[in-house]
């Protein structure tokens, strides 16, 4: 792994919280599919580590199949490590809202929060003035047609995908279809 620099593997939770420890902040955004979200984040210069799961819900240790089905409350996400002195957590705010559409329930037109919806989580006071202000400033910028339906909530318990999800993308021939 090249801390700040492009090239780095997957992360441990222990890594995460070094991470955070030496200066770099964490983010969470659910912004429909975490493959892909995951795969367009792990592009920024100053992004440093990233990882996929869920939050948001009731259950424990959900599993992909249970947060499918939409019966955890659980959310897709990517959680984000970052370096602010590269890249501000206004920039990573700007593509969560380029990367998705914050105006359907969830891709499958299911009612919020399912599977794929779209929800913010702040890990501290900055994060969520920040994503108050995006969002205001999303909203009236006429965008969007419709509504935009993106939840601003405190981040919660992060329950890491298995392996299998994780940079999906890059480890599979899938990932063709990713334009950013």
């Amino acid at each position: 792994m090249i801390i700040g620099g492009i090239i780095f593997t997957d992360v441990t939770m222990e890594l995460f919280e070094k991470l955070r420890n030496e200066g770099y902040e964490v983010t969470t955004f659910a912004a429909g599919s975490f493959w892909i979200a995951e795969a367009i984040f792990r592009r920024v210069q100053g992004v440093v580590a990233t990882a996929v799961g869920y939050m948001g819900g009731e259950l424990e240790y959900p599993t992909y199949e249970e947060v499918s089905v939409g019966d955890t409350g659980h959310v897709e996400v990517v959680q984000i490590v970052y370096d602010p002195k590269v890249v501000p957590y206004g920039k990573l705010l700007e593509l969560f809202w380029e990367l998705h559409n914050p105006t359907a329930p969830d891709e499958k037109g299911e009612k919020v929060p399912g599977q794929y919806g779209s929800v913010i989580f702040y890990h501290n006071e900055d994060q969520k003035s920040l994503a108050i202000l995006s969002k205001k400033e999303i909203e009236s910028s006429g965008k969007f047609r419709k509504d935009i339906i993106t939840e601003i909530r405190p981040a919660t318990r992060f329950f890491r995908a298995k392996e299998y999800h994780q940079q999906y993308f890059e480890k599979t021939a899938s990932g063709g279809h990713i334009i950013k």
